[in-house]
């Protein structure tokens, strides 16, 4: 963990100089150069391993520190159906694509989401859940960083020739929190666009709305995968299961067969013997199979694969909207919010340690024209959407 941290905290301030890359993009980079060097970490494997997965989750659970559900509730609703739409057409996309240009299935999921919902968050929530592994997460975070840097520069000059109001920014606002999946991002297209047409905050204070709006999608997109993936590997496992009890049929019928064309008697009998004891055997094979069986479809129950940790990221949430409601002021949990970028951060790091370089660059191809696409397709869902709504 240490060498995780040593690498977060000057990450954790180079982001705050780039806010567009971020520090989470400039952690998994650090990562990613030092193990090119440090290919044996002995000791070190352990504390790695423990950050790229609890303080990967830790940071998801502080995040809902930053969510006041009253307000996304209030100011989101008119934004809810494109955030909708937009989401399902990524992950409409994303799984069509994985099927067309044989993209790995976890690669796919993460991509697919990321681009949806929040960028690097929705993938650090979404990873543990499905059992990812780190250069799939390494992956997905790079390709998610590239478009999100591209949309930052161009998301204003696309607003401006498809004629997005200049006098107000709730257009722009509500295009640049649906279609840009990272808010640093959104957050630098949308104040841009402020400072283009002199509008104070007004894009900014909308676009983040719509963000934060989008970000509640990870709650039920993780917990619907947890279930996906428990009803999967109970099928597996009991596939397994009747698998080793027609194989043990078949042999005691292949037995049985060739003990019917024996015709000396005592040769039977000493079969008989053999068989009856060999009977015995297989059921308490199949006893011993049923026990193995019922204990890995227990290991893959839904109680076993439920991520408690988005469970912990709602009663977070929660707390933040009723210690508001009572009168605390917002700034009581900055420091909880900012907290959770630096576990983020430190999280990214181990990931990036964890991480092949040159494989990364090799299969990174499919990857970024999925990303590609699913950027396009939400776009394009976004801007016909608000056409319709007459917002622009």
């Amino acid at each position: 963990m240490a060498v995780c941290l040593g690498i977060a905290i000057p990450s954790f301030f180079l982001g705050k100089l780039f806010p567009i890359i971020g520090g989470a993009v400039i952690a998994i980079l650090f990562g990613m150069i030092i193990t090119l060097f440090w290919n044996e970490k002995g000791k070190a494997a352990v504390g790695i391993k423990f950050t790229s997965k609890y303080i990967l989750q830790a940071a998801v659970v502080l995040l809902g520190f930053g969510m006041n559900l009253r307000v996304i509730f209030q100011t989101g609703k008119q934004s809810l159906p494109i955030i909708v739409c937009t989401i399902a057409t990524s992950l409409i996309v994303a799984w069509g694509l994985q099927k067309l240009i044989n993209i790995p299935k976890n690669t796919y999921i993460l991509i697919g989401v990321g681009s949806s919902i929040c960028g690097g968050s929705a993938v650090a929530a979404t990873a543990p859940v499905i059992a990812a592994s780190d250069e799939e997460v390494a992956q997905s975070i790079s390709v998610i960083f590239f478009y999100n840097v591209i949309a930052a520069i161009i998301f204003p000059i696309i607003g401006k020739l498809i004629g997005f109001s200049t006098k107000n920014g709730e257009a722009f606002g509500i295009f640049a929190g649906t279609a840009i999946n990272d808010t640093s991002s959104v957050t630098a297209a949308a104040s841009t666009w402020d400072s283009m047409w002199k509008l104070g905050s007004e894009t900014l204070d909308k676009a983040v709305t719509v963000k934060l709006t989008r970000t509640l999608a990870i709650i039920p997109i993780t917990l619907a995968l947890a279930i996906i993936r428990t009803q999967k590997m109970k099928k597996q496992s009991k596939a397994e299961k009747m698998a080793e009890i027609e194989s043990s049929t078949e042999n005691i019928n292949n037995k049985e067969t060739e003990n019917d064309k024996e015709d000396d008697i005592v040769n039977e009998k000493i079969n008989e013997n053999e068989e009856e004891k060999e009977k015995e055997t297989v059921q308490e094979k199949e006893t011993s199979n049923d026990s193995k069986n019922e204990k890995q479809s227990s290991g893959f129950s839904l109680k076993n694969s439920f991520p408690f940790f988005i469970l912990y990221f709602i009663v977070a949430s929660i707390i933040t909207t009723i210690a508001i409601s009572l009168g605390a002021s917002s700034s009581v949990f900055t420091p909880l919010k900012e907290l959770s970028k630096f576990c983020i951060i430190m999280a990214m790091s181990a990931i990036g340690l964890n991480s092949n370089l040159i494989k990364l660059i090799k299969s990174g191809g499919k990857p970024i024209i999925l990303g590609a696409c699913c950027w396009i397709g939400i776009s394009a869902v976004s801007l016909i959407l608000q056409k319709i709504m007459g917002i622009w």
